[in-house]
Formats: C-alpha cells, structure tokens, sequence
C-alpha cells in the first residue's frame, strides 16, 4: 500500500484530518481497507534510581506491513474491542470507533501510505538510532533525541506536556527550564511540581515538548492552536499517533519525534526513531 499521498491542505484539526482521510485525500479510501489485526498491552515499568512506576496501556492497529498506536488511560476501552474490531473496515472503525482506537487506526493508515523509513529515504525524516542497553540507557538516548530538536535560549521555559523522568532532565541539559505537566504525576524525580493545568503551562512557556497521548486524550488540538497563536515552537514526541502528529508539521507543530511499533521499551536491541523538522526548524 506504500505511496506518496497526494497533496492536500493542511488539515487544522485532528477531527479534520480524520474527515479528510475518509474522502481519499491522503490516499485509497479507508472503505476499501480492513484493520487486519487490533491488539493491546498493558505494561509497567520503574527505572533505575526513580520512584515512579509508568503504567501503559496501548491499542494498536496493524494494518498490512505497518502499525498504528495509541495509549490510553485504565479502563478506557475494553480488552474485547480486540476481538470486535479485527477485521473491520477502516471507514467504520475511524467514524465509530473510541477514540484510542480512531487514533491507531488513523496512524496505521497514514504510516501505511506513507512509512517513516520512506520518508527518511527521501531525506525528510532523520534516523536515529536508540542504542543495544538497558531500559535507562535506552530511555536517555531517546530522550536526548527529542531535546535535540529544541532550539531554545538559555533558561527558556519549557512546557512539558506529559512527564517522564529522562525527558525532563534533557530539557535542563539543553538549558532549558521544565514546566510539567501531568494528569498522573504529581512530582518529577527531583521533586518539582507537576501541575495538572496544561493551560497555564501554555500561557507560560516560551516552547512546548507535548506527548503523542494528547492526541488520545484530547488535548492536542488545544495545544496546537495555542502554540500557533502565540507563534511559538511545539514539539510533539510520539508513539501513540507518530504519523498522525507528522501531518501537522508546518501547520503548528515545529519538530516532530517518531516513534512506530514496536516502541523502545519492548525491545534491548538497537532500534530506530526518525526525527523531523520544519524548514525553519524548531
């Protein structure tokens, strides 16, 4: 299913895009398409020297030779839409579907039509290798990776809109000062605190670091409008939704960190990321 899509406007929302892939605007017609298989995992983990334990949970959509993923919060959806929607048209899952699964299937679509090593062949994504290690040298590579596309002043407030520990210690690295924000956490490791008020953070910050759960959880849309407002850059650091949030490149997001299936928690090898930027950079 491999191919360029053909070129379209900009889609101003996630809803829109949505809308936009149903009519065939960024491919063939989800109608002609089936999810081939739905499944979750649910998993923990605790990194070295941290006192949080992240619970995940991931539908995800597989659809051909490529994946589509969204997390989600606990009891959201059920195990059952495994066995309910394998197999269904992708036309009937994007339009009725929840909404994590919405996500993975319009990410599975889109990576589909366009996958990321495609994209980093024809030069407009960068590879980047996670390195053979533990989860804590695994984790700190690639959060080094998405710091790497802040290009920021010296003690720029940083909003950060979905909290891991490695993350936040990147941003300071980069001279950056964290804002978190978090529905779940209340603390980072080093004892800042975490609001749970993403607006606030938004009226603050002078550049956004937001996961791709927003796009599960709602949020994104709120925080792409504010973030081209007020004209500052925002980072989208993704494995729920990574082709999902690449369509909005250009029209409010500044860089962008991919991350398919299967994600770097669930793997010790050497896996890859691909990195992308607008043309005037982040």
């Amino acid at each position: 299913m491999h191919q360029t899509p053909p070129a379209t406007t900009l889609a101003p929302t996630v809803d829109a895009l949505v809308e936009a892939v149903l009519a065939g605007e960024h491919g063939p017609l989800p109608s002609e398409l089936v999810a081939t298989s739905v499944f979750w995992i649910h998993h923990g983990t605790r990194l070295a020297g941290g006192d949080t334990t992240y619970l995940n949970q991931y539908v995800l959509v597989r659809l051909g030779d490529s994946f589509g993923g969204c997390a989600f919060e606990a009891g959201e959806i059920d195990p059952m839409i495994c066995r309910d929607s394998s197999g269904a048209p992708l036309d009937v899952l994007l339009r009725e579907a929840p909404r994590p699964l919405r996500i993975a299937v319009l990410d599975a679509y889109l990576s589909a039509t366009r996958p990321h090593r495609v994209a980093a062949e024809a030069g407009d994504a960068e590879p980047v290798t996670l390195p053979t290690g533990t989860p804590e040298v695994r984790a700190t590579a690639r959060d080094a990776a998405i710091a790497g596309l802040l290009d920021i002043d010296e003690g720029a407030k940083v909003g950060l809109i979905g909290v891991v520990n490695p993350l936040v210690a990147a941003i300071r690295e980069r001279g950056g000062e964290p804002l978190p924000c978090d529905f779940n956490l209340k603390t980072t490791q080093w004892g800042d605190p975490v609001t749970d008020d993403m607006h606030e953070v938004l009226e603050r910050a002078e550049a956004v670091v937001a996961t791709g759960m927003t796009l599960s959880n709602g949020s994104f849309d709120t925080i792409l409008e504010r973030c081209r407002s007020r004209g500052i850059p925002l980072v989208v650091y993704a494995q729920t939704g990574s082709a999902v949030a690449r369509a909005f490149l250009g029209a409010g997001v500044t860089a962008l960190s991919a991350e398919p299936f299967p994600f770097s928690q669930f793997s010790a090898e050497e896996t890859v990321l691909y990195r992308y930027r607008t043309v005037s950079g982040a």
